[in-house]
């Protein structure tokens, strides 16, 4: 029976190309993250990756520990085709740490992909798509900026441009919404996202005011604790809400139905903690007509690829994803070759396990090695 027989994880920070404005945390510089590499007893090498943001989910500094420490001696001579019993094991020794535990899994499904030579999609069940519309973010605290990007990309075939709302004056959003749809028209799918931005009282007068833009969603507007306000603004605006900071798990998504407090929910594998949690939290999400959308927090190209299989084989997430940060803000990346983007969709990878390749010296020149074990 193949098992692990060799793991090393690597905490590296790579910079950004622009200052990014989210509303609950501002990101500009850098940004770090953790990946892994494990060896099976054939010699097959799988990657994995993990990226918590401090005011979201955890620290990088944190699931690096997590996975050194604590998850090391469970994954030492684990079976590799035993993929489920492993996770079961890590949440019974370390509370928390999704991300690092979702590290462990995806290098895993890596390697039983690359043995049976079948994709992660496949080892998911297999694909439903071969693209997904990729969403981009406008964040960037010179909106200028923002759409002098806008003009390039949109005879590029991008289509989809969440706007982070909320962080800059009423005011200003309700401006550049105009110039938005002034300047694109309904050539572009609008979404705004305010990030837990809003209080509760007085955020419908704020929500009907940019519901005449006629965005596709308004993702977060309140606190994730406040799903009553949630549920009211479901039932009350025309456009759908869609959740976020209040869906990580299935609990969470239990009483968002339960509530009515949302139209649809944003899945991120770093909340979930897992590829296999994930298609669960799809699978109620199903159930109850709750479209899914690809959400991201700082990934790069690694934990990316596995969001791609994950989606390629999850009839429910229909809404697109965000996975442009390699493309459109990492200087560089960790892969050989970055997952393609074309005509505004990303192109899922169509190799054994993640579709992805790579090697020591991609690792060592597209980022800064902070610490490995």
């Amino acid at each position: 029976m193949e098992t692990i027989d060799r793991l090393r994880v690597f905490l590296i920070e790579s910079p950004i190309k622009m200052a990014r404005l989210q509303g609950v945390g501002n990101v500009k510089g850098t940004v770090k993250r953790v990946l892994v590499e494990l060896t099976s007893s054939s010699g097959t090498v799988g990657w994995g990756e993990a990226a918590p943001w401090e005011v979201f989910t955890g620290t990088a500094e944190a699931a690096f520990a997590a996975i050194d420490i604590y998850l090391r001696p469970l994954v030492i001579g684990a079976p590799v085709n035993r993929v489920r019993e492993l996770t079961i094991k890590m949440k019974k020794v370390l509370v928390g740490h999704g991300e690092a535990k979702l590290a462990i899994e995806t290098a895993m499904l890596d390697i039983l992909g690359k043995s049976s030579g079948l994709s992660i999609a496949d080892l998911l069940g297999g694909r439903v798509r071969d693209t997904i519309p990729l969403s981009f973010s406008i964040a960037d605290p010179d909106f200028g900026a923002d759409m002098r990007r806008m003009e390039e990309m949109v005879p590029q075939g991008n289509r989809i441009f969440k706007v982070k709302t909320g962080v800059k004056s009423h005011h200003d959003d309700l401006a550049h919404l105009e110039a938005m749809r002034n300047a694109f028209g309904d050539t572009i799918d609008l979404r705004l996202d305010y990030n837990q931005a809003l209080l509760p009282f007085g955020a419908i007068k704020t929500l009907r005011d940019v519901d005449q833009f006629r965005p596709t969603f308004i993702e977060q507007p309140v606190p994730r604790d406040c799903l009553a306000a949630m549920a009211s603004f479901a039932a009350d605006l025309d456009t759908p809400i869609l959740a976020d900071e209040s869906c990580f798990d299935t609990r969470d998504l239990m009483e968002i139905i339960r509530l009515g407090a949302a139209d649809a929910i944003s899945v991120k594998l770093m909340k979930t903690g897992g590829l296999l949690e994930a298609q669960a939290l799809m699978a109620l999400a199903d159930t109850a007509r709750l479209p899914g959308y690809g959400g991201t927090l700082w990934e790069g190209g690694v934990a990316l690829a596995a969001g791609t299989q994950f989606i390629a084989a999850t009839p429910g997430i229909s809404l697109g994803c965000e996975f442009y940060m390699p493309h459109h803000v990492l200087t560089e990346d960790v892969l050989e070759v970055k997952i393609e983007n074309r005509n505004g969709e990303v192109i899922v990878p169509d190799g054994p396990g993640l579709g992805i390749r790579v090697s020591e010296q991609s690792l060592r020149s597209n980022a800064k090695v902070i610490a490995e074990r």
